[in-house]
This record gives C-alpha cells, structure tokens and sequence, in this order.
C-alpha cells in the first residue's frame, strides 16, 4: 500500500470528504443519511481513527443542539412562545420588510448578551415560528424567519467577539500562536459596522427580495395572567440565560448549562415534557447531521488534509506586497475555501496558524491577517459550513434548496459590496498602511 492510500495518507480522507460534502452541498440524498454514510465510509475505508470520525457526538455542540431542541419544545408546550408573538406582533407586522429587520435585529441585540449560538437559536425560534403564524404568513413567509434567525444568529454574531464559536477558536489560537490580544471595544469597532450592521440589512434585504409575503397587521392585545407553568419556565429560562451570559465568571460551558436546562424540562412532575414530548420535539436527523459536520472537520484536522490544502491555497495565490488590496481578496478567499472543506467553526483553526505566511506574502500586517478571516468564515456559500444555520433550519422544517438559495444571495452581496467596504474601514481604522496598531 502506498504512502497516499496508507491510513495517515491524505488520498482517503480527501476522498471521503470530498463525496461528504459533494453530497451535502448537492441536497441529493437527506442530510442525515450522509452523515450516517460519512461514518460508514471513514470507518470502513480506515479513512481516520474512530475518535476523530465520532468526534461530533463528544463536542460540546452537539450537546449544545440537543439540548437546544428540548428547551424549545418546552417554551412551544408552555405558552411562552405564543405570548411573546403577542407582545412582539403589533409592533412588527405593520409591513413585510418591519417583519423581517426586526427579527433580524432581535438576533443581533440577543447576541450582546447571551453567547452561546445554539442557545439563541433556541430561545427565538419558537417565538419566531409563533409569531410567523399570528401574523398570518404563508410557508414562505414562515420559512424567512425561521432563515433571519439563522442566518442572524451565525453571521452578524461574527462581529461580537465572545458571540460566535469560530471567533473563540481564532483569538485563542492567534494568542497561543503569535501572543496576538484583541480587545472587546477593537473587535467591536473593526467588525460591527460593516459585518453587524451592514450585513444586518444585506441579509433582511435578501430575505425580503427572495421570499415576499404580506403579513396581516394584528392588534395589540391585554395579555392573561402568566399561568404557574409559564412563571416556572420563565425563571428556568432566566437562571439558564444568566449563567450563560456569565460563563467567563464560573467555567461551566454553555453546552452543560443547557443540557441541565433540558434535563429539568423533562423531569417528572418538575418539568414540562413527557417522553412523547422529547420523541416530537428532538429533531434526530438535525442531532446526526450535526455530529457529521464536526467529524468530518475532526477528520479532516486529524489527517493533515487541511493544512494541506492551506499551503496549496497560499502557493497558488497571486500575492503582491505592493497590492495591498488584492491580498486582502486573497485572505478572504482563502478563509472561504478552508470554511467550505472544513466548516467555519473549524476553518480559525487552520487559517490562523498560516497567518505568519500569509502576512510575509501579502505585505499586511500579522493582525490583520488574522482579523480578515472574518469576513470569509462568517460568509457561508452552503448551509453546511454552519452549525447554527443548519439546527435552525431543522427546527422549522426548511427546505435545504432554500438554505442555500439564500446563502449563495448573502455571499454575493457580501464579496461584491461588503467586502470592499471592509477593506476601505480597515484603512481608515489604520489595520491596513503605515498606522497599523
């Protein structure tokens, strides 16, 4: 047997890879069942070491959706969904495009202070689904919002440094690598015009334009008194979300503070679910799809596939020192093709590590090396590439033909417009020229 074909070689886990997302990119079979034949044909082939193909199931984000399911079903059977669409419906519905902004606002304002993705994703999407219906939408209608949290909660979260999973793994690997801190206000102040704001009403537009609907306007309404089971679930959700918000205080990662959240949601007499609820509720094939996603990304880490490709990348690149913009092209691009092999949860993980290079090629400062990737991790071309999208288009049943149709529409407003933008804001914030900090 050959080097290539040899268990460590990068012939097999190229192969199974590639298939992988070939097939998950194409939609030609259900995303849980190439999932289920990715972990078939990595064990059966020997394309990576059990641990790396089963990685998903031991991640704290697979844990993180599971759990995510089971509190949303109990905020739907509970009433508390339908009664902050009854608060949020009169003041939203007045027109199709108010609808969409502020869903899409209300996952952006969420993300200052609750960090975790999958908990967000959680908490609004029963609201937004029981809004959808109190506004009288049709299935397009209903499956834009389900996409605004999404897509709201992934991509505008990218411009919050703690908000976003990817944005941990690259400033913690560019303080391992290179002792590179960025600041909470920096972050902030080079990310959220253009990647937050921007991008807030790129993506509203593009949801408007792709699925029109006319919601009724609804009245406001005097709201009944909260029932006992509201009062208990409320404080769960409070506590639940206090701890979040407060991770860096106590250690505990969000994912085992939800996951104790679903455990009290299911208990006897305490919780609010039976076992027909958690059958009914728990979304499996979105849970396996999930796990596939982050072992294909474990495999592809742990066979040295994706630095491979990194170099490849770099050496094929047209990097000019005096064309400072044209490097910045190239580092989005690069953040973007890492983020497609290995999603963008993963793709810091690859992309930081070959910053040093990447600045000695491009002439850009190492900082700004490292802050660019940015803007192509939270700029998926295929639902796959993030987790979030992908559990909260399982939660409200949509089609992947439309997860996609709005990825590619995002993209291409994004490359063509936003990123010249954030080029020009890189300048003029001194990350690009003579004053970088």
């Amino acid at each position: 047997m050959g080097p290539a074909l040899a268990p460590g070689g990068l012939l097999l886990p190229a192969l199974v890879a590639g298939a992988t997302i070939l097939l998950w990119a194409s939609a030609r079979l259900p995303e849980y069942l190439t999932a289920l034949l990715f972990f078939a044909a990595a064990m059966v082939l020997h394309a990576s070491p059990p641990e790396a193909v089963f990685a998903g199931f031991q991640s704290a984000a697979f844990w993180l959706v599971l759990s995510g399911f089971v509190i949303g079903a109990a905020i739907r059977k509970v009433g508390l969904a339908a009664r902050a669409a009854r608060l949020l419906a009169p003041h939203l519905s007045g027109s199709w495009p108010r609808l969409v902004g502020g869903t899409v606002t209300l996952t952006y304002a969420l993300a200052f202070v609750m960090p975790s993705n999958m908990g967000r994703i959680a908490l609004l999407m029963p609201v937004v689904l029981a809004l959808a219906e109190r506004c009288g939408l049709s299935e397009r209608g209903r499956i834009a919002l389900a996409l605004a949290v999404g897509f709201g909660t992934f991509q505008l979260s990218a411009s919050i440094l703690p908000a976003n999973v990817p944005n941990l793994v690259m400033t913690g690997a560019a303080e391992s690598a290179y002792h590179l801190r960025v600041s909470y206000l920096s972050y902030l102040l080079l990310h959220a015009p253009i990647l937050g704001l921007a991008k807030g009403a790129v993506l509203a537009g593009c949801l408007c334009a792709l699925f029109r609907d006319a919601p009724r306007p609804v009245p406001a309404e005097p709201m009944p008194p909260l029932t006992a089971e509201e009062r208990r679930l409320g404080l769960l959700l409070v506590a639940t979300l206090g701890l979040w918000a407060s991770d860096a205080l106590h250690g505990i990662q969000p994912a085992w503070i939800g996951l104790a959240g679903a455990c009290l949601c299911l208990l006897p007499r305490v919780g609010f679910l039976t076992a027909e609820d958690f059958s009914a509720g728990v979304n499996i094939r979105t849970c396996l799809y999930i796990a596939g996603i982050l072992g294909l990304a474990a495999m592809v880490d742990r066979s040295g596939l994706g630095d491979a490709i990194g170099q490849g990348l770099i050496a094929g690149l047209p990097l000019d020192p005096a064309r400072p913009a044209l490097g910045f092209a190239a580092l989005i691009g690069v953040a973007l093709a890492l983020s497609a092999v290995v999603t963008g949860s993963a793709a810091p993980a690859l992309f930081t590590p070959l910053a040093r290079v990447l600045a000695e090629a491009t002439g850009l400062p190492l900082a700004t090396v490292v802050m660019t990737q940015v803007i192509g991790y939270a700029t998926p071309l295929m639902p796959y590439q993030a987790a979030p999208i992908v559990v909260a288009m399982g939660m409200a049943g949509v089609p992947a033909r439309d997860g996609l149709r709005l990825c590619l529409a995002v993209a291409a407003v994004t490359l063509l417009v936003l990123a010249p933008l954030d080029y020009a804001w890189f300048r003029l914030l001194g990350w690009i020229g003579p004053a970088t900090p």
